[in-house]
C-alpha cells in the first residue's frame, strides 16, 4: 500500500501521471454531466406534469438502475479490455443523451432511456476503477483515490449549481445536447490517454479453457470471492456503515424545522457532511500509509458517534459542526476502498467492485429510508441519534472483523 520505506506519495506524482489525467477529467466531465441531465429530466417532468410526486420519482429513478446493474453488468470490466468498455459505454450514454433531447419525446421513452444511460454507469465505474489500480502503483493509488473523492464530492455540488444555471439559460433540450457532449468528450480523453490492456480475464488466464468467460461464472465467483474472504468481507462492512451517517441527507429538513429554522438552515446542514468529507479525504490522504490504516477503524466508529449528540437537540451552528465532523471522518473510506482494491485479483476486479458498489448504495438507500419511515414515528433528532448509535457499533464490530482476519496466519479462502 505504500511506496518503498512506508512513505506518502506525493499528489504531484500522481497528477503527472498520463492515464490518472485522463481519467481524472473524463470522470468530472460525466459527473458533471450527470448533475446537469438529473437538473435537466426533472424540470423536463415538472414541465410536462405539473407535478412534484411524479418529478420525484423521475429523480429517483436515477439511483435505481445502480443496484441491479451493479452486479449484473460489472463483470463487463473483466470480460472485455476496459479502455474498450469506457469509450463503448461513453458513446452508448452520449447516443440516449441525445435522444432524450429530441423535443415532443413521451415522458416514458425519457423515462427508459434514463435509466439505460444510468445502468451503463456500473461496467464503466468498474472499468475506471480497476484501471486506475493499474495505473497507479503503491501508496499512489491511495492519494489518486482520495484526490478523485474530492472531486466527486465538489462535482456533484457544482454540477448542481451550474446545472440550474445552464437549464434555466439553455433550455432543457439544449442542457440535455450539453450533457452528451461531456460523454463524448469523456470518451476520446479515455481513447488518447489510457493505455490499451488487454482483458483481465485473459491476461490471468493459463489455459484455453480458463480463458472462457461467463457471465454468471463471474458473477458467482464475485459473490464468493467477496462474502468468503474475511478481510474483503469486513472492509465492505466498514463501507457499509455509510448507511448510517448518511442518514442526514434524508433528514436535514425536517430536522431543521425541529430546531426551530427554516430552508436556509436545512441547506446548510445538507452541505456540512459533504464539505466535512472533501476535508477528512485530504486530511487523510496526507497521513503516513501505516497512520492511515491504523485510523481506519476509529476514524468510521468517529463518523457515527457525533450524530448521537442530536439527541440533545443542539443549536443550528453546533449541529452543522457535529455533521460536519461525521462528513470529516468518513474520509476514512478512501483507505478501506483502496484496500478492498487491491486484495481483489486484478481479473476479478471490476466485477468485486461492482458487487461493492451495489451494497455501498443499498445500505446507503436502505438508512435513508428506514430512518425516514422511524422519524414518522418519533422525534427526527432521536433518529439522528440513534442511527449514529447504530452506526457506531456496526463500525466497531467490522473493526473487530477486520484485525481479526489480518491476525489470521493463513490466507482467507477466496484470496
Amino acid at each position: 500500500m505504500a511506496e518503498a520505506g512506508g512513505r506518502r506519495a506525493r499528489l504531484g506524482a500522481v497528477f503527472t501521471n498520463r492515464e490518472f489525467q485522463a481519467l481524472f477529467v473524463a470522470q468530472l466531465l460525466s459527473m458533471m454531466g450527470d448533475q446537469l441531465a438529473r437538473v435537466a429530466v426533472s424540470m423536463l417532468v415538472y414541465e410536462r406534469t405539473d407535478s412534484a410526486g411524479w418529478t420525484a420519482v423521475t429523480y429517483g429513478l436515477t439511483y435505481l438502475p445502480d443496484l441491479v446493474s451493479g452486479p449484473l453488468l460489472s463483470g463487463l470490466a473483466d470480460r472485455y479490455p476496459r479502455r474498450a468498455v469506457m469509450v463503448t459505454t461513453d458513446i452508448a450514454r452520449a447516443m440516449l443523451v441525445a435522444v432524450m433531447a429530441v423535443p415532443g419525446l413521451p415522458l416514458w421513452v425519457a423515462a427508459v432511456l434514463l435509466v439505460g444511460v444510468q445502468a451503463l454507469g456500473a461496467p464503466h465505474g468498474a472499468a475506471r476503477g480497476a484501471t486506475l489500480a493499474a495505473a497507479l502503483t503503491g501508496d499512489r493509488y491511495v492519494v489518486g483515490a482520495a484526490a478523485q473523492d474530492v472531486m466527486v464530492q465538489s462535482s456533484q455540488v457544482a454540477g448542481f449549481a451550474l446545472g440550474g444555471l445552464v437549464v434555466a439559460g439553455m433550455g432543457i433540450g439544449e442542457g440535455l445536447l450539453l450533457d452528451a457532449g461531456t460523454f463524448v468528450v469523456s470518451a476520446v480523453l479515455v481513447r488518447l490517454g489510457v493505455r490499451a490492456r488487454p482483458a483481465a480475464h485473459l491476461a490471468a488466464a493459463t489455459s484455453r479453457s480458463s480463458a472462457t468467460w461467463s457471465w454468471w461464472g463471474s458473477l458467482s465467483t464475485g459473490l464468493v470471492l467477496v462474502v468468503g474472504n474475511r478481510r474483503l468481507r469486513a472492509l465492505l462492512g466498514l463501507a457499509c456503515v455509510a448507511g448510517a451517517y448518511v442518514t442526514v441527507e434524508g433528514l436535514a429538513v425536517p430536522y431543521a424545522g425541529e430546531i426551530g429554522e427554516g430552508i436556509a438552515a436545512a441547506g446548510l446542514l445538507l452541505a456540512a457532511s459533504p464539505a466535512g468529507t472533501v476535508v477528512g479525504t485530504v486530511l487523510v490522504a496526507r497521513l503516513n500509509p501505516q497512520l492511515r490504516l491504523r485510523l481506519m477503524g476509529p476514524l468510521a466508529v468517529a463518523a457515527c458517534l457525533p450524530l448521537v449528540l442530536c439527541a440533545w437537540r443542539p443549536g443550528l451552528v453546533l449541529t452543522v459542526a457535529l455533521w460536519a465532523l461525521s462528513g470529516a471522518a468518513a474520509g476514512y473510506h478512501v483507505v478501506a476502498r483502496s484496500l478492498f482494491v487491491r486484495l481483489v485479483p486484478d481479473h476479478h476486479r471490476g466485477q468485486c467492485l461492482g458487487l461493492a458498489v451495489t451494497a455501498l448504495k443499498t445500505a446507503q438507500g436502505a438508512g435513508i429510508m428506514l430512518a425516514g419511515l422511524m422519524a414518522t414515528a418519533t422525534s427526527t433528532s432521536s433518529v439522528v441519534a440513534a442511527a449514529g448509535g447504530i452506526g457506531a457499533l456496526g463500525a466497531l464490530l467490522a473493526t473487530t472483523a477486520w484485525q481479526r482476519a489480518n491476525a489470521e496466519p493463513a490466507p482467507d479462502r477466496g484470496a
